[in-house]
């Protein structure tokens, strides 16, 4: 019997998807298991890639992009295991996150949803990893600038506890419950579903957590394009979930409206500054040991100064760029050494295990950066 199912829905992120993949297969080496990409007709190598380099993946491609909602209910359909995840495209898994999870999940009755710690490609915390139910007044508070009640912020970073909301990029459930509930949405093209799924099992008597004890890397900007297709999903996702689950009358539904509105305006203008910055590479570090990819490294880049090394100095700070070789150091380490250095100003970056590309984000609002070499 399969274990687990980790469906990835997909949209013209085809390098991105690649390392997730690989962080995946990486991670499922003691479970018996099964991975499904759902592709929305990226119209680019994503379906090629995984045919090339996954033949064990079933893939199912879209002919029009159906939204994330419908797409992850066609991969739950089709899956087999015990356990399903929902899994974006923009993450990376260490290699010991779906053992520690699906332990916990063994234990638990009336189980929900699990999620877990999500970090930026920075190492920065992403607090939307456990969050409170959305209510029209916590999110005003939260536009107003009062974010106490709209994250989980009682619980630790690091601890486990019972949270209400969790987030799409990493959704771990029985496959039997996300069939009762209904699985997502799909009156929700993009956005809000997660809050909606969370919301159902909750009213349906189960328990969702957030485990803290294992983290992944949320890219989070990767997949989803920033622009007015983005803002108009966004606004109405939110619109839908307080008609489906709020009472609201025309002052109240006036008053979500302008909250979102005024939400979406401003996560528009924190992108388009984003946008602005200079990625150019002064000083590289390479933790490897390949002489070769370390050379192809120092020309496509043209730093003025270049190391390599096996592991990471104690000291970094001299550095304005450094690429962790996956060929040599694990997921987990990454993950683990990213997040000691969120405090050093550091572009960080992954070579993916035997690929010929590097990959990461200097933001959780920007879109990352893909380099060959």
């Amino acid at each position: 019997m399969v274990k687990l199912s980790i469906i990835i829905v997909n949209y013209k992120v085809p390098y991105f998807l690649e390392q997730c993949l690989l962080s995946v297969q990486a991670a499922s080496k003691n479970i018996t298991s099964e991975i499904i990409v759902v592709d929305n007709n990226s119209a680019d190598q994503s379906c090629s890639m995984i045919r090339k380099k996954f033949s064990e993946v079933k893939l199912i491609e879209n002919k029009k992009n159906i939204g994330f909602s419908k797409a992850n209910n066609q991969g739950v359909a089709v899956a087999e295991g015990e356990f399903v995840l929902i899994l974006n495209p923009d993450t990376v898994i260490a290699e010991n996150t779906f053992e520690k999870v699906l332990s916990f999940a063994d234990k638990k009755e009336n189980l929900g949803a699990i999620g877990i710690k999500f970090i930026d490609g920075t190492g920065n915390f992403l607090p939307e990893s456990k969050r409170n139910i959305p209510t029209i007044k916590i999110a005003n508070q939260k536009i107003r600038g009062n974010t106490h009640k709209y994250y989980a912020n009682y619980i630790d970073e690091n601890g486990i506890a019972k949270v209400e909301i969790l987030t799409g990029a990493f959704m771990l459930m029985k496959r039997k419950v996300y069939l009762k509930v209904g699985g997502f949405d799909e009156d929700y093209f993009m956005f809000g579903e997660d809050i909606d799924l969370s919301y159902k099992l909750l009213n349906q008597g189960f328990l969702n957590y957030y485990f803290g004890e294992t983290a992944m890397i949320h890219y989070k900007g990767e997949s989803t394009v920033k622009d007015l297709t983005y803002l108009k999903n966004f606004y109405n996702a939110m619109q839908i979930f307080y008609k489906k689950h709020y009472k609201v009358n025309l002052l109240s539904n006036l008053v979500s409206k302008m909250a979102v509105k005024a939400m979406v305006l401003l996560k528009s203008n924190i992108k388009q500054a984003d946008i602005k910055n200079d990625n150019k590479v002064f000083s590289l570090l390479y933790i490897g040991n390949n002489e070769d990819v370390f050379k192809k490294l120092k020309q496509k880049n043209k730093p003025q100064s270049a190391e390599i090394n096996n592991k990471l100095p104690k000291d970094c700070s001299s550095f304005d760029t450094i690429v962790f070789d996956n060929t040599v150091i694990s997921n987990k380490e990454i993950i683990e050494n990213i997040m000691k250095l969120k405090a050093v100003k550091i572009s960080k970056r992954i070579i993916p295990n035997s690929t010929c590309f590097f990959i990461g984000s200097d933001s959780s609002t920007g879109r990352g950066e893909v380099i060959e070499f």
